[in-house]
């Protein structure tokens, strides 16, 4: 069968399972756009009103849903508005393909019109990256592609397509998607034995778990696990979603904001089991602050071995995997004297006041709302710390944010992409003022798509964590941090065509909440908070995670 090479693009992405693009026209685009017309029985797109969101939407639509993201942009600035949201995903290990237009052969390296370098702008922030200099190529481009965004540890791919490559005719083949196999054969049985020896003597075992619990679907496994180690578990942000967090052995998050049952536990504990997770700056990266703890690291890139921590012992492959085969091997156990030291350190849970409106009063309410079907994504900020403090995860890919890169203006196309994958959830976006609006357009998108998802914007005036450590750190100096910005995001909302509400009362929030849950559109509402409200606990940049500022 003699095809172009646009047609033989969206059938590929039809084999390979793509029921969704996420994409902005443009002149380096028409052919494949035409074939999208042509297909549009089989293939959904949806046109955001920024190309970085629709990098940010393929993104949510990944994490939430397990399968692969796609977006597509034209060529020069339709291309590099894709690299926020690809570096995002890159640094998160979200698999995400990205589809780049370019201009002709003839015309590359000539400063054409509307030409960039895009595969050499994102060479740092790709698993791979391609640029299709033969239309015979494609097809196997394609499939390779898909194939290393989600083997061993996923990540973004970029294929970038000169146009005259999607109008040449080549004969496709259907092939078969190449099967990824989790059963790494990389994981040694010495490795095995080694690890199950550090578990099996620790009397002070504790869990810190990453994102690479969730990348794997390793929940069920890591409950097993820590129940029959009786050892107590901590996350880090990208694994809020990873173990339910009304579980007795759940410590909460770890880290610079982390609890501190968390944070104490990590510097008290003789075995530090560290799955999945890289011991960044903003949880452990300094050894001197765990010297009391052996270290057992389990990862699926061996990179992250020693990269930042010295360990003891280490299992590379993946975590779903590797936890099945320790299982068996290690012994169950009581620990009850360092149980009962981690419950001690457990904070109680507070009255939270009617008196005003509160981030605790918030996920209160959302927490009572809650039947396991929300799927929470946030921008970053203050909101982005109070979601994971307060909000009660109770399965895996149900949180949604922007972890390594800390993307302002991420949440609401990351909160679109995951509402597109997961028609049959609540999708809930929470938004400080700051980052809302740096792609508050996006709004039209949701609206356009009757997507039933709820923004919430905790409205506090100003860019709430940057003000905070001005406070803290830089004596109340708040340079450029208050925003006084005259927008009425009811009013905001309304132009774009969809419902909103503003929440000034306590009283007001519950059937506010409730209504939005009830409609069939998009819903904004503006929660209005003060602007001093801090994102407590927290650690000072640089300091042992047991020195703990608290309110």
């Amino acid at each position: 069968m003699l095809l172009t090479g646009a047609e033989i693009l969206i059938k590929s992405l039809i084999d390979e399972g793509v029921d969704t693009i996420f994409g902005y026209p443009g002149g380096a685009v028409l052919n494949i756009y035409d074939e999208i017309y042509k297909y549009r029985g089989k293939i959904n797109h949806v046109l955001t009103a920024h190309e970085q969101n629709a990098a940010h939407a393929a993104d949510g639509y990944a994490r939430s849903t397990g399968k692969v993201g796609v977006c597509l942009a034209t060529s020069g600035p339709g291309a590099t508005n894709l690299v926020t949201g690809i570096a995002t995903a890159h640094m998160d290990s979200v698999p995400m393909v990205a589809i780049t237009g370019n201009v002709t052969k003839p015309l590359l390296g000539k400063d054409s019109f509307q030409e960039v370098d895009i595969t050499g702008i994102t060479m740092p922030i790709t698993k791979h990256n391609y640029i299709v200099k033969d239309v015979k190529d494609l097809q196997n481009i394609i499939r390779e592609a898909f194939y290393i965004a989600q083997e061993g540890r996923p990540g973004p791919v970029l294929i970038d397509i000169p146009k005259d490559i999607t109008a040449d005719k080549t004969v496709y083949k259907p092939i078969i998607p190449k099967e990824i196999n989790r059963e790494d054969k990389v994981i040694k049985a010495k490795s095995i034995e080694a690890a199950v020896k550090l578990i099996n003597d620790s009397k002070r075992p504790f869990i810190y778990a990453g994102g690479g619990i969730v990348i794997s679907g390793a929940t069920k496994e890591l409950i097993k696990f820590a129940e029959k180690i009786n050892a107590p578990v901590s996350t880090s942000l990208m694994c809020m979603d990873g173990f339910p967090n009304d579980h007795e052995l759940y410590t909460g998050m770890i880290g610079m904001h982390g609890t501190k049952a968390s944070n104490i536990g990590a510097t008290k504990c003789d075995l530090l089991i560290t799955l999945g997770a890289r011991f960044s700056d903003r949880v452990i990266s300094k050894q001197e602050h765990i010297r009391n703890a052996k270290i057992l690291q389990i990862d699926v890139d061996p990179a992250e071995i020693n990269k930042n921590i010295k360990v003891n012992q280490c299992v590379i492959g993946d975590l779903k995997v590797v936890l099945e085969k320790l299982y068996p091997l290690v012994n169950e156990k009581k620990n009850i004297e360092w149980i009962e030291k981690i419950e001690s350190l457990k904070e109680k849970d507070k009255e939270v006041s009617m008196d005003y409106n509160t981030p605790e009063l918030l996920f209160k309410k959302l927490n009572e709302l809650n039947d396991n079907n929300f799927i929470i994504s946030t921008e970053v900020g203050q909101h982005q710390m109070w979601t994971a403090g307060y909000f009660d995860f109770k399965s895996e890919r149900t949180f949604v944010t922007s972890g390594g890169l800390g993307t302002m203006g991420y949440g609401l196309g990351a909160a679109i992409g995951a509402q597109v994958g997961n028609p049959d959830k609540q999708v809930i976006n929470i938004a400080g003022d700051g980052s809302f609006g740096m792609n508050c357009q996006e709004l039209v998108t949701a609206v356009k798509n009757r997507l039933p998802m709820i923004e919430i914007i905790m409205n506090n005036n100003c860019l709430g964590m940057v003000r905070q450590w001005q406070n803290l750190f830089y004596e109340e100096r708040y340079s450029e941090t208050t925003l006084d910005r005259p927008t009425d995001y009811v009013k905001l909302m309304e132009a774009f065509g969809g419902k909103a509400f503003r929440v000034t009362k306590p009283e007001e929030l519950e059937p506010v909440l409730k209504q939005a849950i009830q409609e069939k559109g998009p819903v904004l509402i503006d929660y209005v908070i003060d602007i001093d409200k801090k994102a407590f606990p927290m650690v000072a940049p640089g300091a042992p995670i047991n020195e703990i500022i608290t309110e």
